[in-house]
């Protein structure tokens, strides 16, 4: 909010454009490509993601668990949107907008909510697993679709990069949170325990 960012921001975001016209680096298929791994970031695709998770847990019996991921991922959803309110930070005037935006630019809501609904259905899914390497790969999967459409932001000019690095940590913190509150629930009996999730 002092703007002391403002100099690595503007570097950041700079690089990764053309320095004659401003527009990104890279052929128009990169852009194309930007902008579908942008969009699995959006709201549209993060609540179908979600509903189907959920959707897949409730027909599998996992009643309490599929009501804890839509809660995770909805109030991960009006935290994301309750400290867009509260910092108001304007979207970048630097570069040309490469994507429709409608809300203001601190933290990166896609961010924000990729890191929430892909680490939450990571870690979830993961804890499922008995053998290491598919509990690996359900991680890293999530950590890099996470990873992917942060910068998939930045590429497209409508974030800061500071607006992404704030939404990755408050998206990845509100997951852990939602984590270590499953695991307790699940040791109250009150969500299905990680056996359960193997059947």
């Amino acid at each position: 909010m002092g703007g002391d960012t403002q100099a690595f921001d503007q570097k950041l975001l700079l690089a990764m454009r053309n320095p004659r016209d401003l527009s990104p680096l890279g052929p128009l298929e990169l852009r194309e490509a930007a902008r579908d791994i942008t969009a699995l970031g959006g709201l549209s695709v993060l609540t179908l993601v979600t509903f189907i998770t959920g959707g897949f847990l409730w027909l599998g019996g996992k009643k309490h668990l599929s009501l804890f991921v839509y809660g995770s991922v909805a109030s991960g959803l009006l935290v994301s949107t309750l400290l867009k309110e509260l910092f108001q930070r304007p979207r970048p005037e630097l570069v040309p907008l490469g994507a429709y935006v409608s809300t203001t630019s601190f933290p990166s809501g896609h961010s924000m909510l990729s890191a929430v609904t892909y680490l939450t259905l990571g870690a979830l899914l993961a804890r499922a697993q008995s053998r290491k390497r598919l509990k690996a790969f359900l991680l890293l999967a999530a950590i890099l679709l996470t990873f992917l459409v942060g910068v998939s932001r930045v590429y497209l000019g409508v974030h800061w990069p500071t607006d992404v690095l704030a939404g990755w940590t408050a998206g990845a913190s509100w997951a852990i949170l939602c984590d270590l509150a499953a695991r307790r629930l699940q040791r109250q009996h009150t969500l299905e325990a990680e056996d359960e999730l193997e059947q």
